[in-house]
């Protein structure tokens, strides 16, 4: 059985607030288990992936997606 996805929206938010709020999500959650972020700010791709290398969470993907941006991250242990 396939789990939903869960999404963190952070549309019109500038940075940092994109990461502060993935990171909000991903410690409430499971090594392994993985959230999709969205985001329009352009810092963003830059940021997230630099916050994940940080914190010791997986960058699985990232893409665009008409107006917006949309990561897939995996909690690290």
């Amino acid at each position: 059985m396939e789990t939903a996805e869960i999404i963190v929206d952070a549309r019109g938010l500038a940075c940092p607030h994109p990461v502060l709020a993935a990171r909000a999500r991903l410690r409430s959650l499971a090594p392994g288990e993985r959230i999709v972020l969205l985001a329009t700010d352009p810092l963003a791709s830059v940021d997230v992936r630099a916050f994940c290398l940080r914190a010791g969470h997986g960058f699985v993907e990232e893409q665009r997606c008409g107006d917006h941006l949309r990561f897939t991250l995996e909690r690290g242990g």
